[in-house]
């Protein structure tokens, strides 16, 4: 039997998942939660922080009839979650609001307002980071402009995974990655008085918490936590950094190889690589993040789709509604288990699809809120196989887009997220951007992040680089080389994508503007009666 084990927490949009690992990173068990969030059609996304904490405990609770003697073995927990948001509590701990989430669109109208400073530049060379509405910067700046009893009553703002690290400890804190890609600068890990300022925010600088890093700092576990989780009190609980770069961390985006990106296709797309401080390529759009990693002097350039999977769920869904309608018996996991079958079915490069299918329009590499997918190519001979092709192929455009916005080529593509089980999905991909591609074994990638970073803090490793060699590069599989002619086809095909991409705001803007227009109801039929 392990005898000590570490349990990661990963506090998703919508999933909550609490993992056992042993101290040499073998996953053990698995303990989710389904949580909620309630949108309205001001573009509003919001999330209950009680009821986040509820559910996390339960996910923590849900692993004891899974593990052994869970309470007297587990000697650290670690936390991460849900990047970007606003999560704000008052001076007796208590949430002043839901969670304004990263999904909120609310905040639109002041990133329009914030890109037009002179000082735009100067913020997003610090941050490394484009403003979109995701970003707490832009979300407490809107707050200021437009609910300002919320900020009046608040006296901490938090993100996800600092709002649960709070019920675990009491400690008011956020991570180096989150507080310098939003109030700071990556170089230093520190907030900077001048980005604060930039997002007129320097009246509510009290609101930000203290920077701690999770990898050389700890807190115990209150007596009020253990109470409702069923662990020790006392034990060491790590803060770790946001979630995507605790998942790129467990999925392998540095090991020491030089050249190598990550990218995570779940219902969103995150693409990152690991470079040195000093090697950041700031584009001149300013999109796209800087986030640190628990490594000295090393961070991640990240660009993010708002929908990556997302765009293959829209399509599965349109068939399983049509299905539906007829009486066909069918599940979702057959829809799925069907996309090897059409993807090999469809011939490669027939149509062009642009993968914006996200009702909060598009963050990477470009930022747009009226941003809408759309197909370019159909004639009458096309039949389901091909859109669900275009579709995936799409997403191998919108990958490149982004690892283009950071500076271009690459060697090896590292992949982790539930669609990359499909061979030629990944295959598209490689071709897409040119790359060879490996995927990671590690199913929980986030909580591995999370929990490694929790052994170094214990101890148990020197330094981050010799947990890495332990739990990550050994997950890693076999190279799978891309495909040189797919990928030439594939260089015309992005062409056509990029050129076309640039085109589409015109018509973003005039059908955002015809959505917003009321219906015009006929009124022939009531002068008839008349």
């Amino acid at each position: 039997m392990n005898t000590d084990l570490i349990i990661g927490i990963d506090a998703g949009t919508s999933v909550i998942k609490a993992v056992v690992f042993s101290l040499d990173g073998k996953q053990l068990a698995v303990s989710a939660v389904r949580n909620s969030y309630k949108t309205t059609s001001d573009g509003a996304a919001t999330q209950s922080l009680s009821q986040t904490w509820e559910d996390c405990v339960c996910a923590i609770k849900g692993l004891d009839k899974q593990v052994e003697m869970l309470r007297e073995r587990v000697v650290a927990v670690a936390v991460t979650g849900q990047g970007d948001g606003t999560w704000l509590i008052d001076g007796a701990g208590e949430p002043v609001c839901d969670a304004w989430l990263w999904l909120d669109g609310r905040s639109a109208p002041t990133v329009d307002i914030l890109n037009k400073k002179i000082s735009e530049r100067q913020r997003f060379e610090k941050t490394g980071t484009g403003l979109n509405t995701c970003q707490q910067g832009v979300q407490l700046a809107h707050m200021a402009s437009h609910f300002p009893q919320l900020l009046n009553t608040a006296t901490t703002a938090f993100h996800c995974k600092d709002w649960l690290y709070f019920n675990f400890t009491g400690v008011r804190a956020t991570d180096p990655s989150e507080a310098s890609f939003t109030f700071g600068n990556f170089r230093t890990r520190q907030y900077d008085d001048q980005v604060i300022e930039s997002l007129g925010l320097g009246g509510h600088r009290e609101l930000l918490p203290d920077i701690i890093d999770g990898s050389e700092i700890t807190h115990p576990l209150s007596q009020e936590a253990a109470n409702l989780t069923g662990l020790k009190a006392g034990i060491p609980v790590s803060l770790a950094y946001v979630d995507m770069v605790m998942t790129a961390l467990g999925a392998g985006v540095h090991t020491g190889q030089d050249n190598v990106v990550c990218s995570v296709v779940g219902s969103t797309g995150v693409h990152m690589r690991s470079v040195l401080s000093d090697d950041v390529f700031l584009n001149d759009q300013g999109t796209g993040y800087v986030i640190t990693l628990p490594l000295p002097g090393r961070v991640t350039q990240v660009q993010t789709n708002m929908a990556s999977a997302l765009n293959l769920d829209w399509l599965l869904n349109v068939a399983a509604g049509l299905l539906n309608d007829f009486g066909c018996e069918h599940t979702p996991q057959m829809l799925v288990n069907k996309v090897e079958d059409w993807l090999q079915q469809a011939d490669e490069g027939q149509l062009l699809y642009h993968p914006y299918i996200s009702d909060a329009g598009e963050r990477g590499p470009f930022v747009n809120g009226r941003a809408r997918a759309s197909f370019m190519g159909l004639t009458y001979h096309h039949r389901f196989a091909d859109l669900v092709r275009a579709v995936v192929e799409g997403l191998g455009m919108a990958m490149r887009d982004c690892y283009e916005a950071m500076g271009g080529a690459t060697d090896e593509l590292r992949l982790s997220g539930g669609a990359v089980r499909s061979p030629t999905l990944r295959k598209i991909l490689a071709a897409s951007i040119g790359a060879n591609v490996r995927v990671s074994g590690r199913e929980e990638a986030g909580a591995a992040g999370a929990a490694m970073m929790a052994a170094v803090a214990i101890g148990k490793y020197p330094t981050m680089d010799d947990c890495i060699a332990e739990w990550v590069t050994p997950l890693l599989g076999q190279i799978e080389s891309t495909d040189a002619a797919l990928g030439e086809r594939y260089d015309m095909l992005f062409k056509a994508f990029y050129q076309q991409r640039l085109t589409f705001p015109e018509t973003w803007l005039a059908m955002d503007q015809l959505r917003e227009r009321p219906t015009i109801l006929s009124t022939v039929g009531s002068s008839k009666k008349a």
